[in-house]
């Protein structure tokens, strides 16, 4: 399946992209999906939202269309 994966803010310049489209298996996880795209990326700050709902790292994506990675973000 094709999935679209967004990168926001810092995200975008920690992977190099602001989108990028991807083919995946249902079973694949944002965390898998992020080091075939980029080996070694630094998830540990990392939220994602699968198709507009916060997702864990490590939960498959299932039949979802788009993954967004949203840096933390700090303000006050």
């Amino acid at each position: 399946m094709e999935l679209t994966v967004l990168a926001f803010a810092h995200a975008r310049e920690t992977f190099g992209f602001s989108s990028r489209e991807v083919i995946c298996d249902p079973g694949d996880t944002p965390r898998e999906i992020l080091e075939r795209l980029v080996p070694g990326a630094d998830t540990r700050h990392l939220a994602v939202a699968v198709d507009s709902e916060y997702h864990s790292l490590d939960a498959p994506v299932g039949d979802a269309r788009e993954l967004a990675l949203i840096p933390p973000v700090s303000g006050g």
